[in-house]
């Protein structure tokens, strides 16, 4: 029986996560509400706005009972602002601005500029082979601190971490459902497999 995978449902790239996973055959089940947490294997947090994805997990009740799952070793893809809602660390983010700790890594809030500054380039990824995967950039984040346990799947020119994993939990400052290439993914659901 295939895992049941869910997305976070309340602001962000929700539409675009779903025809990925249906393009791998999956069904995704969004979730808004503690229920629908209740009836999923693994959770993608997509990209949006990172403290207003905060304010509306706390608001639908939402923030403990994912807070939990998490701790109990959920699987979860947390792409741009999801992988600041992962993160141990958020930088600059706003003072009531929350985050799962789900990943220990320190991440610094729309890092390579405004919307203006996005910018799309290829990257060698650990685990993915073949062709480098293509990368879109959006008032993307970038990793500062990576901690002991995590590992970095991806970097950018500078030597700066955009992809890591550490046990289930898999995040990119990039959007891979923008693009066509499926294997970020089909990474993530090896590990939700596993």
């Amino acid at each position: 029986m295939s895992p049941v995978i869910g997305i976070l449902a309340l602001q962000g790239a929700v539409d675009l996560h779903a025809r990925a996973l249906a393009r791998l055959g999956l069904d995704a089940v969004e979730v808004r509400t503690p229920a629908q947490l209740d009836t999923v294997d693994a959770l993608i947090l997509p990209g949006g706005e990172s403290s207003a994805i905060s304010k509306l997990l706390t608001l639908n009740g939402l923030f403990e009972p994912l807070q939990d799952r998490l701790a109990d070793g959920m699987p979860a893809l947390g792409t741009c602002a999801g992988m600041i809602l992962l993160a141990a660390g958020v930088l600059d983010g706003r003072a009531d601005q929350r985050s799962f700790s789900a990943i220990d890594i320190d991440v610094r809030r729309n890092a390579f500029g405004r919307q203006n500054d996005s910018f799309e380039t290829d990257l060698e990824v650990v685990g993915i082979d073949g062709p480098a995967v293509h990368a879109v950039f959006i008032r993307a984040p970038i990793v500062e601190r990576v901690g002991p346990g995590v590992e970095v799947l991806a970097i950018v020119d500078d030597g700066r971490a955009v992809a890591c994993r550490q046990g289930a939990v898999l995040v990119t400052s990039f959007h891979p459902e923008l693009a066509e290439d499926l294997r970020v993914h089909e990474l993530f659901l090896s590990g939700v497999a596993a």
